[in-house]
């Protein structure tokens, strides 16, 4: 064994004792940069705190304390308040957008009241849902993490490693959550409303604006400010109407990506890898190949079905917030280019929304939105407001991806038409040419332009 072996051992055996004796005078700056924390000494001391209280938890759940404190840093640190005529005015867009929207849906109207958000509050209010979609991931990376550094340690120090499993465990874990609490805090800087990501991050009954981060949408469209708050709570109402409407609609999402998040794997090669060649002055490949998702394998045939039932239903809700808010904000006058963005940033979503992606092996698109926006309208229009949203009553009566695919035959079962006819064929003919054409609500764009085909 040559010198810097010896001495690395002798690092990793002080390291380890004083974790296991919580004794508080670690440096910070380590921890930090295998992490790929920022380095902040005050930040950075809390959370070795949090991760000390980690490893002395009984349970094999992972604490997600470490994650709230990572986040709550970076979106505190870039946050501001709102003015009080600045609230007053959107206070006052979310009264018009209600009556609005009252006009165009049949869904229950909402008993709280609307809130303005700070990033830091979104990220307070968020995180319990985030975790919990989170919590399968990093259990495995923590087994994983807790396996191959047993496996890898030296002899002589294998026994010691043992007796602390459980104490390895919470290490990897809390590594992963604060990790994850950074990306949730980078996304609070993105995110313009509580339903902006798709899935339900807000309990039932909440309507959530982030004043902060839609200005720049204002100034990139050059559209009045008080125009893009209007159609945004629009947008906003409709989502929180939806889920408070069908009840059974949030446990669904839950349920189901959690389903597919329990089938994730770890590369256990690459974290075998990781660890014979880490070296503790250059973490580069280990902050790497956690952030890119290097350390998930790649998603199973059974994973791949359960991401496009996911998706279908995603598109399903978003495309019926795109019918009735294009149907709502109609006398807006710049609501097509607000709805083509709005489009667009789902599409494509920002740097943090990606990272996060990586970091739990999942991405959500709404990528048949334009279809789903066009069976909504069309629904609406063949059988009313009320029957088109009481399609939302049951899990079972829900649009699926087959009638995307062929919207003529439910239009032709919901108007009780026994076979499709001439008229049928005709419909279907002009919802084709539709959907070959701008969405609703998005006239003068060009036709093929979403970018969610």
């Amino acid at each position: 064994m040559n010198g810097d072996e010896s001495n690395q051992e002798d690092d990793l055996r002080e390291l380890l004792r004083k974790l296991m004796s919580g004794e508080g005078d670690i440096d910070p700056s380590r921890l930090a940069a295998a992490a790929g924390l920022p380095s902040d000494p005050a930040a950075l001391q809390a959370m070795l705190g949090q991760l000390q209280q980690a490893m002395s938890r009984a349970g094999d759940s992972i604490d997600w304390a470490a994650s709230l404190h990572a986040a709550e840093a970076i979106a505190g640190s870039s946050q501001r308040q709102l003015a009080d005529d600045e609230s007053v005015r959107l206070h006052q867009a979310f009264t018009v957008a209600a009556l609005w929207l009252d006009e165009v849906v049949d869904v229950t109207a909402l008993a709280a009241p609307p809130e303005l958000m700070t990033r830091r509050s979104w990220v307070v209010a968020t995180m319990p849902v985030w975790s919990e979609l989170a919590e399968p991931v990093a259990v495995s990376i923590a087994d994983a993490l807790t396996s191959v550094l047993s496996e890898h340690a030296p002899e002589e120090m294998r026994s010691m490693l043992e007796q602390a499993s459980k104490m390895l465990r919470g290490v990897g874990g809390a590594l992963f959550a604060m990790q994850f609490g950074q990306a949730i805090g980078r996304l609070s800087s993105e995110v313009i409303a509580g339903g902006d990501i798709g899935i339900p991050l807000i309990s039932d009954g909440r309507a959530v604006l982030l004043p902060q981060n839609f200005e720049s949408l204002s100034t990139d469209l050059d559209v009045p400010l008080d125009e893009v708050a209007l159609y945004l709570a629009v947008r906003e109402l409709a989502h929180a109407r939806l889920f408070r409407h069908a009840r059974w609609l949030r446990l669904h999402f839950i349920s189901a990506i959690k389903a597919f998040a329990s089938g994730i794997r770890i590369d256990t090669d690459r974290m075998e890898s990781l660890a014979e060649n880490f070296d503790p002055a250059d973490t580069e490949a280990l902050k790497q190949a956690v952030s890119t998702g290097e350390l998930i394998r790649p998603r199973t045939p059974e994973q791949e079905a359960a991401l496009a039932r996911i998706e279908t239903m995603l598109a399903l809700v978003e495309g019926w917030v795109d019918a009735v808010t294009a149907a709502a904000t109609s006398r807006l006058p710049h609501a097509a280019a607000l709805a083509e963005a709005i489009r667009r940033r789902r599409a494509t979503g920002g740097p943090a929304e990606s990272a996060l992606s990586s970091l739990v092996g999942l991405e959500l698109r709404p990528r048949r939105l334009r279809d789903a926006a066009a069976l909504w309208t069309a629904v609406g229009d063949a059988v009313g407001v009320a029957a088109r949203d009481a399609l939302w009553a049951h899990p079972d009566l829900v649009p699926t991806g087959e009638d995307l695919d062929a919207p003529a035959a439910l239009i032709a079962h919901l108007t009780g038409t026994s076979t499709p006819d001439a008229s049928a064929d005709d419909f279907d003919r002009q919802l084709q040419e539709w959907l070959d054409g701008p969405a609703p609500g998005a006239a003068g764009t060009e036709p093929g332009a979403d970018a969610t085909d």
